[in-house]
């Protein structure tokens, strides 16, 4: 039975997975004003509004530099709008955010919690993300915002947007554990969030942090083949987000958080089925 209290606007790569799992309605339709949201609103009744319209650029991230206006009207004005006709309709709002908003420096800095100002501007992207948390962080103190911030998502099945997917069309990766999502986990914690009522930012990834030699290892042990290198952070000549999330807040609203370790083989079994 499909669940009509939710409602996911966005059709990308999170939107649907979130629909296949969730089973309830899902709009692709654009938004520019006001009306456009609050007619989706009196067509579907929703409860739940889980935002996951956004732009990550053509290709990635370096493509936002090149759609300037795009990006931040994907990234800030809508979710701004999104927020300010929930809580004039008191609705939830569900804002799938991300956690490529910091500086992170290994071998000194501590996984990043949800309460520490974000900091990374050296992106356009990551700028359009934290003008967005900022604002709706404050929002939530009074009104019911979920800030569901994920990174570097990983599934089960083969996307475009799936870093495993990513990474069988590199021939160097870099050897540096990293925060990432899985999606059949990342559901599960939003399930959770949302039954518990909870609000503000939480970090949705692992515990701890995932190296993707790894995922490949474990591609290769299966019967399949890629070769690749082996590179240290310092020879990426881009500019990106390479850190750990920490999970504890997440953790202590009730919700059991898997390591790297615990689903690397269910991962990529089941990725490769899809081959």
């Amino acid at each position: 039975m499909m669940n009509k209290d939710i409602l996911i606007l966005g059709k990308g790569f999170i939107g649907v997975r979130l629909q296949q799992e969730l089973n309830c309605p899902i709009s692709a339709k654009r938004i520019e004003k006001f009306d456009d949201v609050y007619g989706l609103i009196k067509r579907y009744r929703p409860k739940v509004l889980i935002n996951c319209i956004g732009h990550t650029g053509a290709g990635n991230v370096d493509g936002c530099e090149k759609a300037l206006d795009k990006t931040l009207y994907a990234n800030t004005y809508i979710p701004l709008l999104l927020a300010d006709i929930a809580l004039r309709q008191n609705i939830k709002l569900v804002h799938i955010s991300s956690g490529c908003i910091y500086h992170y420096t290994y071998g000194k800095s501590r996984p990043v919690v949800e309460s520490m100002d974000p900091d990374y501007y050296e992106l356009y992207y990551s700028r359009t993300k934290i003008y967005t948390e900022n604002a709706l962080i404050k929002m939530s103190e009074f009104h019911d915002i979920l800030i569901a911030r994920i990174r570097v998502p990983l599934d089960n099945r083969p996307h475009p947007k799936n870093i495993l997917t990513k990474l069988l069309h590199f021939n160097k990766v870099i050897d540096v554990p990293n925060s990432v999502t899985y999606i059949p986990d990342c559901v599960k914690a939003l399930k959770h969030l949302i039954k518990t009522k909870k609000k503000g930012a939480y970090n949705i990834a692992l515990n701890g942090g995932l190296r993707y030699q790894d995922l490949l290892e474990e591609y290769n042990r299966l019967g399949k083949s890629h070769s690749y290198e082996l590179i240290p952070l310092k020879n990426l000549k881009l500019k990106r987000t390479n850190l750990i999330l920490s999970t504890k807040k997440l953790e202590a609203s009730g919700f059991k958080v898997r390591t790297p370790k615990e689903i690397i083989k269910e991962c990529v079994r089941d990725y490769v089925k899809f081959l």
